[in-house]
């Protein structure tokens, strides 16, 4: 996508740019507010307007997220003591932004301010509208003196774009990235990729309390309420190579457990003593914290422990990404977690893991969708796998197959609904895949109707390995699996009207930095075909 005429931003920015105050007052009339001191503006009381910080506010970085044809989200966060709750004074704060067509910032096409609040964090979401699609734009913020770091994102091409004039895009999608157990080396490597827009597929944070025999130590003790929350989240976003990662190109992002606590369903904890009512406040701070930290829009601003998440993003009549969310509105694990032996009770009907609402959007995006690929963006693996050898049945059952009539209507959808090239890509499982998906494994349904690809973690685990120990047993009782490997990384993939092609990209460690990047396996999905195919 154009990527010849877009840059690179450097992989550790260093600071505020080099612009002086009048430039970037000049590049808005509506700025002229930077003159005074402070300002009650409508509805939102008094709101200072040249703050002053103890220290850099921007330390959290910025980012883009959710692009359409004409706009995108831009975010941050002003946090000038980002571990001990922002260091920021208990006042609204005015931040101005800008957006233009070049780096050096010399042809501004929108501009504005937003309050920051204390209710929020100070978080920022700009909804920008009104761009040319199919482009790159740079933006950055301003709050008092200080600047932020400059970054990139882009538009999409418009909804009525056929596939054959919409641009091919360059996508990469990653999940787990346990800040704990290793380096971001991934996106360093995923940095150079150049790609057009990146998808997270859940585990942007890890809720345990800090240890000491890790790589790095998370700040404090297992979280548990807002303020615990936001400084993990803000512990995360430190990380450079995380940060040059958002500079580089629009996020969308989706949670999995981990971003409130682990192998949570619904309202139950998987602590199972804590009542409902109780984990909700936790979900609660918890939803409150991950909006404040990301760049989606102000419609998905939770509600108590309530925020929808799930979501279109298009690029033409090219590709549709269904965004899911796997975790707000499943019933409790019918067998428990872990490998089980599914049995009746991961075959209940009433058994959900998208929920009513959900599911049923979903039909009418997929029904409704004229788009040559279309993507459920998720975050748990949804090939049935049989994890034990010989005649035993073993799954997990916090994945798709502990909710296997869920998991058979979806894969059901695709066929009745005559969905054009259906793709899964998913995260949480800490190794990479790349499946066939079948209605029915154990009846006549075992035709492909769909494909897979599942990325590793950026982190978590630690270094991995190569060959898992039960590949053997993987490959031998799971005809629709094509590849399995636990090493660190990420998926980067091509997508054209003709073909998709999935690169399976890993590091050989991350308990030190500098680890090289390498091509482990490639796989291809040709358009009206099924199945994955060996590139």
């Amino acid at each position: 996508m154009k990527s010849s005429t877009s840059p690179v931003p450097q992989l550790y920015p260093q600071g505020s740019p080099s612009l002086s105050r009048r430039t970037f007052l000049g590049g808005s009339a509506s700025l002229i507010f930077a003159l005074t001191a402070s300002k009650v503006l409508g509805n939102q009381g008094f709101v200072r307007n040249h703050p002053t910080f103890p220290a850099y506010p921007f330390s959290l970085g910025v980012a883009s997220g959710d692009p359409t044809a004409d706009g995108f989200v831009l975010w941050t966060r002003l946090a000038p003591i980002p571990l001990m709750g922002g260091g920021m004074p208990n006042e609204s704060v005015l931040v101005h932004w800008r957006v233009a067509e070049d780096e050096a910032m010399t042809k501004v096409v929108a501009s504005g301010s937003e309050v920051a609040s204390p209710d929020w964090a100070h978080s920022v979401h700009v909804e920008v509208e009104g761009l040319k699609p199919d482009r790159w734009y740079w933006y950055e913020f301003k709050a008092g003196s200080e600047i932020s770091p400059r970054a990139r994102t882009r538009t999409m091409c418009p909804l009525d774009t056929p596939a054959e004039k919409t641009t091919p895009i360059k996508m990469t999608f990653a999940s787990c990235q346990h800040y704990e157990t290793g380096h971001y080396t991934a996106y360093e490597h995923m940095l150079a990729e150049n790609p057009d827009i990146v998808f997270h597929l859940g585990d942007y944070i890890y809720e345990n309390k800090g240890r000491e025999d890790l790589v790095r130590k998370h700040i404090g003790n297992e979280i548990m309420v807002v303020d615990d929350y936001r400084n993990r989240h803000a512990q995360y976003k430190t990380d450079p190579a995380l940060q040059a990662m958002h500079h580089a190109a629009p996020w969308v992002v989706t949670w999995d457990d981990h971003e409130v606590d682990n192998n949570y369903a619904g309202d139950i904890s998987e602590k199972l003593k804590v009542k409902p009512e109780s984990f909700l406040k936790r979900r609660a701070a918890a939803y409150q914290a991950y909006y404040e930290h990301m760049p989606i829009r102000r419609s998905a601003m939770p509600t108590g422990p309530d925020m929808q998440i799930y979501r279109t993003i298009s690029h033409g009549q090219l590709v549709n990404f269904q965004v899911l969310d796997t975790r707000q509105f499943r019933t409790d694990q019918p067998n428990g977690d872990g490998l089980k032996t599914p049995g009746e009770a991961a075959m209940r009907p009433d058994a959900t893991i998208l929920g009513t609402v959900q599911k049923k959007w979903l039909d009418q995006q997929l029904g409704n969708s004229n788009a040559r690929w279309n993507v459920l963006a998720q975050q748990v693996m949804m090939a049935r796998v049989d994890r034990a050898p010989g005649e035993e049945v073993k799954c997990a059952m916090d994945q798709w197959p502990g909710y296997e009539m869920d998991r058979r209507r979806v894969l059901q959808s695709f066929r009745d609904l005559k969905v054009s090239n259906p793709v899964v890509i998913t995260g949480d499982i800490h190794s990479h895949w790349a499946n066939d998906l079948v209605v029915d494994f154990e009846g006549n349904k075992a035709e492909t109707v769909a494909v897979e690809f599942v990325g590793t973690s950026i982190s978590s685990a630690g270094d991995g390995i190569a060959i898992p120990e039960d590949h053997e047993t993987v490959m031998k009782e799971n005809s629709c699996v094509k590849f399995y490997n636990k090493q660190r990384g990420y998926v980067s993939c091509q997508i054209d009207p003709k073909r998709w092609h999935a690169d399976y990209q890993n590091v050989d460690y991350v308990s030190r930095p500098g680890a090289p990047l390498k091509t482990t396996a490639s796989f291809v999905v040709e358009d009206k075909t099924s199945g994955l195919q060996i590139a």
